[in-house]
């Protein structure tokens, strides 16, 4: 039997590398901030390119900058007049993210908004072909209902950290008071019953819920 390291280092290894700029925030980030895991990272990161270049898409909105690598991830498949918003609570970071969009040449095609997102998203007008959430996780739910009225019919959804370090799994014993757990679990029990869309459960990482818009 194979251990589950050994597997991910091989995935790594047939996945195209991140790109030189991509690799230097990963670094940076890790050396310089506080939970760096947040960080989307080299397979997870492949992937939201992917399939930003198969949707192709000319609105996308990401809730959870946190050091903007996801963010160019995703802009990298947007259409050609493709504009992207993404939404960080932190000011603290907001200079570091600005670098980078300037570094990658996304200036024109990322805006970043500070603050809530609840309230920024509330005061957007776009109809979105995708989205990319990965904010605090116990209002995953007020985000999901917040923005899937805004989502196109067979535009997608992407919900980030869904099996929440394994805590959401039937066998993992949920004390009470972890309430981020609980909201996990209710969240992707939701999903899975929700007639307006249909959903694919991927555990790459820390698990990704792919959600299309019926």
């Amino acid at each position: 039997m194979y251990s589950s390291d050994e597997a991910q280092a091989y995935a790594d290894q047939h996945t195209t590398p991140e790109s030189p700029l991509l690799a230097r925030l990963n670094r940076e980030t890790h050396v310089q901030l506080l939970h760096a895991r947040m960080l989307s990272g080299h397979a997870q990161g492949r992937l939201l390119s992917m399939l930003s270049h198969m949707v192709r898409p000319r609105r996308v909105l990401e809730l959870g900058t946190f050091t903007g690598y996801s963010a160019l991830c995703l802009a990298e498949g947007l259409a050609e007049s493709g504009l992207m918003h993404t939404v960080e609570q932190n000011p603290e970071l907001e200079t570091r993210i600005r670098r980078y969009i300037r570094e990658a040449g996304h200036e024109d095609r990322i805006r970043l908004h500070i603050g809530d997102a609840r309230a920024v998203v509330s005061g957007l007008q776009e109809t979105w072909d995708l989205v990319f959430i990965d904010a605090d996780k116990i209002n995953n739910d007020t985000y999901y209902e917040l923005v899937l009225p805004h989502v196109r019919p067979g535009g997608f959804l992407l919900i980030d950290n869904v099996l929440w370090g394994d805590k959401v799994l039937p066998s993992y014993p949920i004390k009470p008071s972890d309430k981020d757990t609980h909201a996990v679990r209710a969240f992707n029990d939701k999903v899975q019953a929700d007639a307006r869309v249909e959903n694919v459960f991927l555990p790459l990482r820390d698990g990704l819920l792919l959600v299309r818009k019926l």
